[in-house]
């Protein structure tokens, strides 16, 4: 089947524009919602988390209605769309978002698929502007090629699209509740290890500590900084290139954490940056902890092969190795995280930090060392099997989602004609 196309500026009943560039100031539920990038959760779905309104006659300048489609003009999120589906009431889109609203001879639902689509894709990222942030403005929104195959095909495609789109969303969210079934049960296998042994006949004793609970009755529980060093990084000025032209020390930053094991770098520093800046040497079997931040980093912690310096948003620990294995450290700053992030959310303000005191004075579970290296054993060979079916999930999903958007682009550009006919309804 041969579709022709169109520019999308042709297939519009009104000119496709950016919204209004009004600060999101109120939450009165009798005023219009006011509609975001940030509100937009989904091809179909806005966030129930995020209301903000509008006074009515500031909405008025930036409606949409059932049908319309709103499209990302500027970030990371570029591109993407949302189709008003359900209607909400009135309502109003910010002015990073353009408002598509499709013509008389356009079915809304199947130009929201061809926005999901490659043949659409494409064409964005070929005309994005690239500068210090994404933009693709409503100009170019508009001069955007939309296949155009007569309105009783659109509504055909679009139903068959509904149907074949909601079977394989339904597979990718049962599994991705495998995977928080996986994270929950390798999380619970690790705490419970560090925490409590690997005997489950062990008789157990209060430890004293909030976080720690009850522990083995042979077990002792420690201030780290009592079996461990605690220190801290900086960063070189960057823009002094005697600290990084041909650098020969790795030089990590808190991105590292989100792994179990550090073993490389892709930054470096000079030996001069080492030694003006005044920067740690830290020791491969040592164990880094983010300190700052909003995201995960902070309070994340993981174990150091190789010997590098490190950025102010770390620290860093290098345990006694005749009292505290690096290994089981490393999973009891894992069982500890929640903690960790509860003391650390009022300090250093509004992005909340950790500093190597605290973490000097957090009491961990301290077992003999044979017990900690069984621990480490465990714990090894049961995240490994977690860890791999993890991996499967995820590539099921890849694959699901890859059928899904395939599916899209050839129905949608009449490259696959399934028995319309048959499902029509």
């Amino acid at each position: 089947m041969t579709v022709v196309e169109q520019r999308l500026k042709y297939c519009v009943r009104r000119p496709i524009i950016n919204g209004v560039g009004a600060a999101a100031e109120h939450d009165d539920p009798s005023w219009p919602r006011y509609v975001r990038i940030t509100d937009i959760a989904g091809p179909r779905k806005l966030r129930d988390d995020t209301f903000m309104s509008l006074p009515p006659e500031q909405a008025a300048e930036a409606p949409f209605n059932v049908g319309d489609i709103l499209a990302a003009a500027v970030g990371a999120t570029f591109g993407k769309t949302y189709l008003h589906a359900s209607d909400i009431g009135p309502a109003a889109f910010a002015g990073y978002l353009v408002r598509i609203s499709p013509g008389a001879d356009f079915e809304p639902r199947f130009v929201a698929y061809w926005s999901e689509s490659h043949h659409y894709w494409d064409q964005v990222n070929t005309s994005v502007v690239q500068s210090t942030i994404q933009n693709f403005s409503a100009a170019k929104y508009a001069e955007l090629r939309l296949p155009a195959p007569p309105l009783e095909t659109q509504c055909i495609i679009a139903n068959y699209l509904d149907r074949e789109t909601a079977r394989l969303d339904a597979l990718v969210a049962a599994k991705e509740r495998v995977l928080g079934l996986l994270a929950e049960k390798r999380r619970a296998v690790i705490t419970r290890a560090v925490t409590r042994g690997l005997d489950p006949r062990a008789r157990l004793r209060d430890s004293g500590i909030p976080w720690l609970g009850e522990i083995p009755a042979h077990w002792e529980a420690w201030k780290l900084g009592h079996v461990a060093f605690v220190g801290n990084g900086s960063t070189p000025n960057r823009d002094n290139p005697e600290y990084w032209t041909e650098g020969v020390i790795p030089w990590l930053n808190s991105s590292v954490v989100n792994q179990d094991e550090v073993t490389a770098s892709d930054q470096f520093v000079t030996p001069t940056a080492f030694r003006e800046c005044h920067l740690p040497l830290v020791k491969p079997g040592s164990v880094l902890i983010g300190i700052t931040g909003q995201g995960k980093t902070r309070g994340s912690a993981v174990v150091l092969s190789f010997e590098a310096t490190i950025n102010q948003h770390l620290a860093f620990i290098t345990p006694n190795a005749n009292l505290l294995n690096a290994w089981f450290l490393r999973w009891a700053l894992f069982a500890a995280y929640e903690f960790l992030r509860s003391i650390s959310d009022d300090a250093g303000g509004t992005k909340g930090a950790l500093t190597c005191e605290a973490v000097a004075a957090l009491y961990v579970p301290l077992p003999p060392l044979n017990d900690q290296r069984a621990i480490v054993a465990h714990v090894s060979s049961e995240a490994s099997k977690l860890d791999a079916l993890r991996v499967a999930t995820e590539r099921t999903i890849a694959l699901i989602k890859e059928r899904r958007a395939a599916l899209i682009a050839a129905a949608v550009t009449g490259r696959h004609a399934p028995d319309f006919a048959r499902g029509s309804a």
